[in-house]
């Protein structure tokens, strides 16, 4: 549900997949965002300005509760490689490591 929210920069059912207190980090403890708010503000604007957005899952690797995913990504023009590791409690994100 969240990568196809994103491939469609739908940012309401892209945000409803996170928690309230959802904190993003660079790795490895790099604080980035905390909060829906910021998040989706920071999204929002994001999704606006790259109509190539798309994100391809290459790997996939499920660990308890942690989630990581290898991706390959376009943006504006863009190929990029990158790993993130989610973390989901209650059916929703709470924390996102991104890897690059």
């Amino acid at each position: 549900k969240q990568l196809d929210a994103y491939n469609a920069r739908d940012i309401d059912a892209f945000m409803d997949t996170y928690s309230d207190d959802i904190k993003l980090y660079n790795f490895p403890n790099n604080l980035i965002s905390e909060g829906k708010d910021k998040m989706r503000e920071q999204y929002e604007s994001f999704f606006e300005t790259t109509p190539d957005l798309h994100c391809q899952i290459k790997n996939r690797i499920v660990i308890g509760n942690k989630v990581i995913d290898e991706e390959f990504v376009t943006i504006n023009g863009a190929q990029i490689n990158a790993v993130a590791v989610y973390e989901v409690q209650n059916g929703k994100i709470i924390k996102v490591t991104f890897i690059d």
